[in-house]
């Protein structure tokens, strides 16, 4: 049985902010158009790299520089390593109409269109076979080992340019970047919105202390030294984050289960891994030619529960906090981000458990970020700082 299409509500191409009034006048231009008219632009990508996509041909022959790229999935590999030499400031995701998959002479690439691993085919036979990678191009993440990390970057290559009237949106990391993009006096038919998330930043991030910060996004994108993922003590990574950290990094898993055969993670009791792996080289396009490598990302098992079928335990979490407190230093922890414990599949609230975590993380002197829930809206009242510190 074949899968349904889904609803394709845009295609997005990323460029510097310097370029949108040379798009808004000529549109979205194949690199080879760029170079043929001598068109200024600022570029946002590493020179080895596009030079790559040169080489790269279509049936008719015709290199991927002859073509404009846009992607199924704006929050890729490629904006992930972009975001790493550039400044978020700098950078702009343009919305396209999906009106564009119509246009003759086009192609689907079924992945990164750089990779020779990549199918690219006609556009009609391509946009059949995306349903294939749906629910990865739709997905949150990605990883090199299961093939993901190329097929979330699948495209769609318009030959020689995509006309400014197929622009609807210009997405930008934050309000203050919408203000400056909105000087530039764009097609009162383009709306420009923020949306910090589609750059791998949190929604919305509140001071609780100097160093205690809570947000809204996605933890498993946190610049933070070390990530918390909460776990039950039989070695079953089922749902929820937990389910999360297991497929995107394996690893984690492995570890995690033979730390609890070995009863190394006991209630009250954390298990830190201090992870070799590189992430960036995990999740960025191209990682080799990055200038600068991020740290090693370390994983901090959280015991919250027993048994995966049980609620959350509040005791026992409240005494692996204190784990931390007392630990911290000497485990060499630099910075910590941290799911809100128990919530969600916890079965806890976080009017209950945000109170003790602010306060038994609030003296810390490392920087912290507690990520809120995402199954439901918190009221303000449970987010400043009075309640949580006080109460």
């Amino acid at each position: 049985m074949s899968k349904k299409t889904p609803e394709i509500k845009s295609l997005y191409y990323i460029t510097h902010i310097d370029n949108l009034p040379s798009i808004f006048q000529n549109g979205i231009l194949a690199h080879q158009r760029v170079l043929d008219r001598g068109v200024p632009f600022t570029a946002i990508y590493d020179t080895n790299i596009v030079s790559n996509r040169q080489t790269r041909t279509v049936l008719d022959g015709k290199s991927l520089w002859e073509f404009a790229n846009v992607y199924f999935q704006p929050r890729n590999p490629m904006l992930y390593r972009v975001l790493h030499e550039k400044d978020p400031a700098d950078l702009v995701i343009i919305g396209v109409r999906p009106r564009v998959l119509s246009e003759s002479h086009s192609y689907v690439a079924l992945g990164n269109a750089a990779s020779y691993a990549t199918e690219i085919l006609p556009s009609k036979e391509g946009l059949e076979r995306i349903p294939e990678i749906w629910d990865i191009i739709d997905a949150e993440w990605w990883n090199a080992v299961d093939g993901s990390k190329r097929k979330i970057m699948a495209e769609f290559l318009v030959p020689d340019s995509i006309p400014p009237d197929d622009i609807h949106t210009v997405f930008v990391a934050s309000h203050e970047v919408a203000k400056k993009v909105r000087k530039l006096q764009l097609p009162n038919s383009v709306s420009v919105v923020p949306e910090p998330v589609m750059f791998f930043r949190p929604a919305r991030r509140f001071r609780v202390t100097d160093s205690l910060f809570l947000a809204e996004g996605d933890m498993f994108f946190s610049t933070m030294q070390t990530l918390t993922v909460s776990v039950n003590v039989v070695g079953i990574m089922g749902k929820g984050l937990a389910s999360r950290a297991k497929y995107q990094f394996p690893d984690v898993y492995v570890v995690y289960q033979d730390a609890c055969r070995r009863r190394k993670l006991q209630m009250g009791k954390p298990y830190l891994y201090k992870r070799e792996a590189f992430i960036d080289e995990e999740l960025a396009d191209e990682p080799g030619t990055l200038p600068a490598i991020n740290a090693n990302k370390w994983f901090l098992l959280f015991p919250t529960k027993r048994h995966w079928r049980d609620k959350s335990d509040l005791q026992g979490i409240r005494e692996g906090l204190r784990w931390i407190k007392n630990n911290y230093a000497a485990q060499g922890i630099k910075s910590l981000a941290m799911p809100a414990l128990g919530c969600g599949l916890g079965r806890l609230d976080w009017r209950d458990i945000g109170p003790i975590m602010c306060q038994e993380l609030a003296d810390l002197t490392i920087q912290v970020t507690i990520y809120l829930p995402r199954e439901r809206q918190i009221p303000k009242e449970f987010l400043s700082r009075e309640y949580l510190l006080t109460s």
